[in-house]
């Protein structure tokens, strides 16, 4: 839902008004993430830097967009996301979100419909979500509006989101916990000049309900959660290049004392007639949950934390660690067709965190 509230790419200063022509777009998403075996483990051999696969995600997506007369556009989505693969070693069990033996395979259906009423200085849209797997069910409901000054130079944003879950557990038929979010967001996009865009947001979420993870071996979690975010993002054009500079900096914090910053820059260069290439670097740096432990080396403790805390995880997420995210992305632009392919690696080590 957090995507249905942040505003993905800075706007050029324009009236408002209903697309012209309605659209559809196709995309196929293919993910696979891998683990050395670099980690001396109990009761385990010396690792051999061997190297395991882990998830795999297939993700074919549409998006349609169909103005209705000159005021009113809607867009409508949906995705199938078939996962299939095994957790990281020794942080929690085996998924138990399968059938199948040894590891772990699902399916996510999700759609979204927001419906955009626009403005000759703004607009407001209603949207709805749904997603729906085995073993979890998420609702949302989301309202946002943006009004610019009479010279369209400074435009300013306003969203608010309510989302509704339902988490089970193929391990424990028993299981039948909820979930509820809260969360808003305010920011303002300023054109600085005919090279410049700067935007600010400030984003809050409050959750209450489960937040533990059913599949991970002795893993509670505080039942509320606070996050907040801030984001600053500058385009900036640079005329003799014919390029454009996007870079942002995120800052993160939440109530389980995990402090984040990430920073990423993208250059996007047109070449030729109809082509551009854009080269990504993002970098994230995270501090650990206050409840997180490293897995003990003791095999009396091990995989559980030492003591008896009142919360504790062993969620590789949940630790600290620094990560790069290399990226880059051909596109094609002819009349009005748009086309394009993009390949990130993303590369994640405890060392690398500030």
């Amino acid at each position: 839902m957090a995507a249905a509230l942040s505003v993905t790419a800075l706007p050029a200063a324009h009236a408002e008004s209903a697309p012209e022509k309605g659209s559809i777009a196709l995309k196929y998403l293919y993910y696979k993430d891998f683990q050395k075996n670099d980690t001396q483990y109990p009761g385990e051999p010396k690792p051999d830097g061997a190297r395991f696969d882990r998830i795999t995600v297939k993700a074919p997506s549409v998006l349609l967009v169909v103005p209705i007369g000159s005021v009113w556009s809607v867009e409508a989505g949906a995705t199938v996301d078939d996962v299939s693969g095994a957790t990281p070693r020794y942080y929690s069990s085996v998924s138990g979100a399968t059938k199948a033996p040894g590891g772990m395979s699902d399916k996510r259906n999700a759609g979204d419909v927001k419906v955009t009423r626009h403005f000759p200085r703004g607009a407001v849209a209603v949207g709805v979500a749904t997603s729906s797997e085995n073993d979890y069910e998420s609702n949302a409901v989301s309202l946002e509006g943006r009004i610019a000054t009479e010279d369209n130079n400074t435009t300013f944003h306003l969203g608010a989101a309510a989302t509704r879950d339902k988490i089970g557990s193929t391990d424990d038929p028993t299981l039948d916990e909820r979930r509820r979010t809260n969360e808003a967001m305010l920011g303002v996009t300023q054109v600085l000049g005919a090279n410049d865009v700067v935007q600010v947001n400030l984003g809050w979420r409050h959750g209450a309900g489960y937040f533990s993870d059913p599949y991970k071996s002795s893993d509670q979690r505080p039942d509320e959660r606070d996050q907040g975010t801030l984001l600053a993002r500058w385009n900036h054009h640079v005329v003799p290049l014919g390029g454009t500079l996007r870079s942002s900096y995120r800052f993160y914090k939440d109530s389980f004392g995990i402090a984040a910053h990430t920073v990423e820059a993208a250059w996007v260069q047109p070449f030729a007639e109809w082509w551009s290439v854009t080269p990504s670097l993002r970098y994230h740096s995270q501090g650990a949950a206050k409840f997180y432990c490293d897995p003990s080396s003791d095999p009396a403790v091990f995989p559980f934390c030492p003591g008896s805390p009142t919360y504790s995880t062993t969620d590789q997420r949940m630790s600290a660690f620094g990560a790069v995210t290399l990226g880059i992305k051909l596109q094609l632009r002819w009349e009005d067709w748009t086309g394009d392919v993009k390949y990130e690696r993303y590369t994640q080590k405890s060392d690398w965190k500030l």
